[in-house]
């Protein structure tokens, strides 16, 4: 396996790009509430943690399935963490959240949960793109917690937000 490096002259390495709702329903094949938490989630680590993608690792705890799954196409998106340089998992979980290691601290994002859309609406699929456009213009306190733990079970500090 080839290890890159960052090297600080490249020009196409750690770009900074905002991705709009049409990006990230192009990416995902439909706008999708969970997409759009897990791009604003990766977006606060980028922003705030650390901008080089090969320095972050991130672990998406969900239960693996549709739609809690796709928080991680999100989080690719928004922390620059890609299945295919191999910084991104997905444990299975039955709670939802994602831990980003940087260094030595770990950064626990735990999404506070959705509404629930009635699946039988007869226009389910349009009320699930207007959540998702909501969620993405709201302010990331009302969309998840973050703290800094030690290690998976010992809190050392809360709220990064």
């Amino acid at each position: 396996m080839v290890t890159i490096k960052w090297h600080k002259d490249c020009k196409y390495m750690g770009l900074d790009y905002e991705y709009t709702l049409k990006d990230l329903a192009r990416f995902h094949g439909h706008l999708g509430p969970y997409i759009v938490l897990g791009y604003k989630m990766g977006r606060f680590i980028f922003e705030n943690v650390c901008k080089n993608p090969f320095a972050v690792k991130a672990l998406v705890f969900c239960s693996g399935q549709t739609p809690k799954s796709c928080l991680a196409d999100g989080i690719q998106l928004g922390s620059g963490c890609t299945f295919g340089k191999r910084n991104i998992e997905i444990e299975i979980s039955d709670d939802v959240y994602a831990e980003f290691t940087v260094s030595d601290k770990v950064y626990r994002l735990k999404p506070y949960p959705l509404k629930e859309i009635d699946k039988e609406n007869k226009d389910y699929e349009l009320e699930i793109e207007k959540m998702s456009e909501e969620i993405y213009y709201m302010e990331n306190s009302e969309l998840f917690s973050c703290e800094i733990v030690e290690n998976r079970k010992k809190r050392i500090k809360r709220e990064c937000i």
